[in-house]
């Protein structure tokens, strides 16, 4: 039975492009977000992370589902995967600036694939198929 790390995840747009992060010692993209703690909600966890990792408040009232994606787990053994529970939400009037264990941010389409993840590949296709990213 494949192992699964739960893990939620912000998409955000803007000018076609997706935001993604990329954590120290990684040399791939990813999804903004993380893991709950004990006792949060998705929506606590969410605008926790969010704060921690790109130092802008997100909208608790605006939050929206948006899907779930699995894929293997970037820098883990084969079978390890992770599921992403993905969110819409407003951000504050704040630019989003690299913190905590995110080393580089960065606004991604379709022309930038191999720097994103598995698991970030997938929400970029299906954002492509929405014709929300190029």
């Amino acid at each position: 039975m494949a192992q699964v790390i739960d893990k939620l995840a912000w998409i955000a747009l803007n000018n076609r492009r997706f935001l993604a992060v990329r954590s120290y010692g990684k040399e791939l993209f990813y999804l903004p977000g993380g893991k709950r703690e004990v006792g949060e909600s998705d929506s606590q966890a969410l605008i926790r992370e969010i704060k921690e990792e790109l130092s802008i408040d997100l909208e608790p009232s605006s939050l929206r589902p948006t899907g779930v994606f699995k894929a293997q787990a970037d820098g883990k053994a084969a079978g390890v995967e992770v599921q992403l529970t993905c969110y819409w939400a407003i951000a504050g009037a704040e630019q989003p600036q690299a913190s905590a264990e995110i080393e580089e941010l960065a606004w991604l389409n379709s022309d930038e694939r191999d720097r994103c993840s598995v698991a970030a590949l997938k929400v970029l296709d299906w954002l492509i198929e929405q014709d929300l990213v190029d």
